[in-house]
Protein backbone atom coordinates (compact mmCIF):
# COMPACT_ATOMS: atom_id res chain seq x y z
CA UNK A 1 0.00 0.00 0.00
CA UNK A 2 1.10 3.57 -0.70
CA UNK A 3 0.43 6.25 1.90
CA UNK A 4 0.09 9.92 0.93
CA UNK A 5 0.08 13.05 3.09
CA UNK A 6 -1.94 15.97 1.76
CA UNK A 7 -4.08 19.00 2.54
CA UNK A 8 -7.81 18.58 2.01
CA UNK A 9 -10.75 20.57 3.37
CA UNK A 10 -8.34 22.91 5.11
CA UNK A 11 -6.48 20.29 7.14
CA UNK A 12 -3.55 17.95 6.85
CA UNK A 13 -4.37 14.27 6.57
CA UNK A 14 -3.19 10.94 5.21
CA UNK A 15 -4.72 8.86 2.46
CA UNK A 16 -3.87 5.75 0.45
CA UNK A 17 -3.40 5.41 -3.28
CA UNK A 18 -5.82 3.41 -5.37
CA UNK A 19 -4.34 0.43 -7.19
CA UNK A 20 -3.83 2.34 -10.45
CA UNK A 21 -2.16 5.29 -8.63
CA UNK A 22 -4.69 7.71 -10.12
CA UNK A 23 -6.61 8.64 -6.97
CA UNK A 24 -6.15 9.11 -3.23
CA UNK A 25 -8.66 7.46 -0.90
CA UNK A 26 -9.17 9.26 2.43
CA UNK A 27 -10.31 7.66 5.69
CA UNK A 28 -13.74 9.21 5.10
CA UNK A 29 -14.08 7.23 1.86
CA UNK A 30 -13.70 10.31 -0.34
CA UNK A 31 -11.44 9.81 -3.37
CA UNK A 32 -9.42 12.68 -4.86
CA UNK A 33 -7.53 12.82 -8.17
CA UNK A 34 -3.84 12.39 -7.41
CA UNK A 35 -2.76 14.80 -10.15
CA UNK A 36 -4.63 17.73 -8.62
CA UNK A 37 -4.16 16.96 -4.90
CA UNK A 38 -2.23 19.39 -2.69
CA UNK A 39 0.53 17.07 -1.51
CA UNK A 40 2.79 17.39 1.51
CA UNK A 41 6.08 15.61 2.17
CA UNK A 42 5.06 12.20 3.59
CA UNK A 43 6.64 12.84 6.97
CA UNK A 44 5.17 12.37 10.44
CA UNK A 45 5.39 15.77 12.18
CA UNK A 46 8.22 15.71 14.71
CA UNK A 47 10.03 12.80 13.06
CA UNK A 48 13.81 13.05 12.80
CA UNK A 49 15.47 12.95 9.42
CA UNK A 50 18.89 11.28 9.28
CA UNK A 51 20.94 11.56 6.10
CA UNK A 52 24.02 9.69 4.90
CA UNK A 53 27.02 11.13 3.16
CA UNK A 54 29.39 9.12 0.96
CA UNK A 55 27.41 5.89 1.31
CA UNK A 56 28.18 4.80 -2.26
CA UNK A 57 31.83 4.13 -3.08
CA UNK A 58 31.52 5.38 -6.67
CA UNK A 59 30.15 8.72 -5.47
CA UNK A 60 32.96 9.02 -2.93
CA UNK A 61 35.48 8.32 -5.71
CA UNK A 62 34.07 10.96 -8.07
CA UNK A 63 34.45 13.49 -5.26
CA UNK A 64 38.02 12.40 -4.64
CA UNK A 65 37.43 10.60 -1.33
CA UNK A 66 37.59 7.09 0.02
CA UNK A 67 34.39 5.65 1.41
CA UNK A 68 34.19 6.23 5.19
CA UNK A 69 34.94 3.46 7.69
CA UNK A 70 31.80 4.30 9.65
CA UNK A 71 28.50 5.83 8.53
CA UNK A 72 28.75 9.57 7.93
CA UNK A 73 25.44 10.84 9.34
CA UNK A 74 23.95 14.31 9.55
CA UNK A 75 20.51 15.66 10.41
CA UNK A 76 18.14 17.59 8.20
CA UNK A 77 15.57 20.12 9.36
CA UNK A 78 11.88 20.07 8.45
CA UNK A 79 12.42 23.39 6.65
CA UNK A 80 14.42 21.59 3.98
CA UNK A 81 11.50 19.39 2.86
CA UNK A 82 9.21 19.96 -0.12
CA UNK A 83 6.59 17.69 -1.63
CA UNK A 84 6.30 15.90 -4.97
CA UNK A 85 5.70 18.46 -7.75
CA UNK A 86 7.10 21.18 -5.48
CA UNK A 87 9.74 23.80 -6.22
CA UNK A 88 13.32 23.95 -4.95
CA UNK A 89 15.15 27.26 -4.92
CA UNK A 90 18.58 27.63 -6.48
CA UNK A 91 20.58 30.24 -4.55
CA UNK A 92 21.42 33.33 -6.58
CA UNK A 93 25.02 33.19 -5.39
CA UNK A 94 25.62 29.56 -6.40
CA UNK A 95 25.88 27.63 -9.67
CA UNK A 96 26.87 24.18 -8.41
CA UNK A 97 23.57 22.81 -7.11
CA UNK A 98 22.95 19.19 -8.00
CA UNK A 99 20.29 16.56 -7.24
CA UNK A 100 20.97 13.28 -5.47
CA UNK A 101 18.44 10.45 -5.75
CA UNK A 102 18.12 8.48 -2.52
CA UNK A 103 16.09 5.61 -1.11
CA UNK A 104 14.57 6.56 2.24
CA UNK A 105 13.83 4.02 4.96
CA UNK A 106 10.98 4.94 7.33
CA UNK A 107 11.15 3.46 10.81
CA UNK A 108 7.97 1.61 11.80
CA UNK A 109 8.73 0.53 15.38
CA UNK A 110 10.72 1.89 18.30
CA UNK A 111 14.30 0.68 17.93
CA UNK A 112 17.12 0.75 20.46
CA UNK A 113 20.34 -1.30 20.27
CA UNK A 114 19.01 -3.35 17.38
CA UNK A 115 21.17 -6.03 15.77
CA UNK A 116 21.62 -5.70 12.00
CA UNK A 117 20.09 -9.15 11.53
CA UNK A 118 16.84 -7.89 13.07
CA UNK A 119 16.83 -4.36 11.73
CA UNK A 120 14.81 -4.62 8.50
CA UNK A 121 11.84 -5.98 10.45
CA UNK A 122 11.60 -2.56 12.11
CA UNK A 123 11.23 -0.65 8.82
CA UNK A 124 7.67 0.47 8.19
CA UNK A 125 8.09 1.68 4.63
CA UNK A 126 10.18 3.39 1.96
CA UNK A 127 10.04 6.59 -0.03
CA UNK A 128 12.22 8.66 -2.37
CA UNK A 129 14.29 11.78 -1.71
CA UNK A 130 16.09 14.24 -3.95
CA UNK A 131 18.78 15.53 -1.61
CA UNK A 132 20.15 18.63 -3.34
CA UNK A 133 23.67 19.78 -2.49
CA UNK A 134 25.05 23.27 -3.04
CA UNK A 135 28.71 22.52 -3.65
CA UNK A 136 30.11 26.06 -3.46
CA UNK A 137 29.65 26.00 0.30
CA UNK A 138 31.01 22.55 1.05
CA UNK A 139 33.72 23.32 3.60
CA UNK A 140 34.43 19.67 4.38
CA UNK A 141 32.86 16.58 2.82
CA UNK A 142 32.70 15.03 6.27
CA UNK A 143 30.77 17.94 7.79
CA UNK A 144 27.94 19.02 5.48
CA UNK A 145 26.90 22.44 6.71
CA UNK A 146 23.70 24.45 6.76
CA UNK A 147 24.29 26.16 3.40
CA UNK A 148 24.98 22.86 1.64
CA UNK A 149 22.32 20.50 2.96
CA UNK A 150 19.72 22.36 5.03
CA UNK A 151 18.43 25.18 2.89
CA UNK A 152 14.69 25.73 2.57
CA UNK A 153 12.97 23.36 0.11
CA UNK A 154 16.16 21.64 -1.08
CA UNK A 155 15.04 18.13 -0.08
CA UNK A 156 12.05 17.01 -2.15
CA UNK A 157 10.47 13.91 -0.62
CA UNK A 158 7.73 11.54 -1.78
CA UNK A 159 5.43 11.15 -3.51
CA UNK A 160 4.27 8.53 -1.00
CA UNK A 161 5.48 5.91 1.47
CA UNK A 162 5.34 2.32 0.24
CA UNK A 163 4.77 -0.35 2.91
CA UNK A 164 7.92 -2.33 3.65
CA UNK A 165 5.94 -5.55 3.12
CA UNK A 166 5.56 -4.57 -0.54
CA UNK A 167 9.32 -4.23 -1.11
CA UNK A 168 10.92 -7.65 -1.52
CA UNK A 169 14.54 -6.52 -1.23
CA UNK A 170 15.41 -2.87 -0.52
CA UNK A 171 19.05 -3.61 -1.38
CA UNK A 172 18.26 -4.58 -4.98
CA UNK A 173 16.51 -1.51 -6.40
CA UNK A 174 17.58 0.58 -9.38
CA UNK A 175 17.65 4.32 -8.84
CA UNK A 176 18.10 7.18 -11.28
CA UNK A 177 17.92 10.93 -11.75
CA UNK A 178 16.79 12.76 -14.88
CA UNK A 179 17.12 16.48 -15.60
CA UNK A 180 14.67 17.60 -18.32
CA UNK A 181 14.37 13.96 -19.39
CA UNK A 182 18.11 13.28 -19.63
CA UNK A 183 19.51 10.62 -17.29
CA UNK A 184 22.38 12.04 -15.25
CA UNK A 185 22.56 9.51 -12.42
CA UNK A 186 21.94 5.79 -12.16
CA UNK A 187 22.87 3.02 -9.78
CA UNK A 188 21.54 0.34 -7.48
CA UNK A 189 20.80 0.30 -3.77
CA UNK A 190 22.91 -2.85 -3.67
CA UNK A 191 25.96 -0.62 -4.03
CA UNK A 192 25.58 1.03 -0.62
CA UNK A 193 28.68 0.95 1.55
CA UNK A 194 26.49 0.51 4.64
CA UNK A 195 23.20 -1.31 3.89
CA UNK A 196 19.98 -0.20 5.53
CA UNK A 197 20.14 -2.89 8.23
CA UNK A 198 23.63 -1.75 9.25
CA UNK A 199 22.52 1.88 9.33
CA UNK A 200 19.63 1.08 11.65
CA UNK A 201 21.91 -0.93 13.92
CA UNK A 202 24.45 1.92 13.99
CA UNK A 203 21.90 4.66 14.67
CA UNK A 204 19.92 2.69 17.24
CA UNK A 205 23.09 2.19 19.27
CA UNK A 206 23.39 5.99 19.53
CA UNK A 207 19.78 7.12 19.83
CA UNK A 208 16.37 5.54 20.15
CA UNK A 209 14.67 5.47 16.75
CA UNK A 210 10.95 6.19 16.81
CA UNK A 211 8.16 5.37 14.33
CA UNK A 212 8.24 7.89 11.50
CA UNK A 213 11.95 8.65 11.75
CA UNK A 214 13.56 8.62 8.31
CA UNK A 215 16.97 7.58 7.01
CA UNK A 216 18.13 9.00 3.67
CA UNK A 217 20.56 6.30 2.60
CA UNK A 218 22.95 8.13 0.26
CA UNK A 219 23.37 8.46 -3.48
CA UNK A 220 25.46 6.91 -6.29
CA UNK A 221 27.81 8.78 -8.64
CA UNK A 222 26.57 11.32 -11.16
CA UNK A 223 27.11 14.99 -10.31
CA UNK A 224 25.11 17.23 -12.67
CA UNK A 225 24.12 20.81 -11.96
CA UNK A 226 20.63 22.26 -12.31
CA UNK A 227 19.40 25.67 -13.44
CA UNK A 228 16.16 27.58 -12.86
CA UNK A 229 13.45 26.17 -15.12
CA UNK A 230 14.72 22.59 -14.92
CA UNK A 231 12.48 19.64 -14.13
CA UNK A 232 14.15 16.93 -12.05
CA UNK A 233 12.90 13.36 -11.65
CA UNK A 234 14.31 10.98 -9.07
CA UNK A 235 13.08 7.42 -9.35
CA UNK A 236 13.62 4.33 -7.22
CA UNK A 237 12.45 1.04 -8.68
CA UNK A 238 9.30 -0.26 -7.02
CA UNK A 239 8.99 2.82 -4.80
CA UNK A 240 8.08 5.75 -7.00
CA UNK A 241 9.02 8.71 -9.20
CA UNK A 242 9.58 12.03 -7.43
CA UNK A 243 9.21 15.11 -9.63
CA UNK A 244 10.58 18.51 -8.67
CA UNK A 245 11.07 21.90 -10.32
CA UNK A 246 13.90 24.38 -9.88
CA UNK A 247 13.53 28.14 -9.74
CA UNK A 248 15.51 31.12 -8.48
CA UNK A 249 15.57 31.62 -4.74
CA UNK A 250 13.13 34.45 -3.94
Amino acid sequence: MKHVRLVHAGREQWGVMTEDDSRIRLASGIELPFDSAVLLPPVTPGARIFALGLNYADHSAELGFKAPDKPLVFLKGANSLVAHRGTSWRPRDAEQMHPECELVAVIGQTARNVAAADALALVGGYTVACDYAVREYLENYYRPNLRVKNRDALTPLGPWIVDAADVADPQALALSTRINGKTVQSGSTGEMVFPIADLIAYLSAITTLEPGDMILTGTPHGVAFVAPGDEVECEVEGIGRLVNHVDWQP
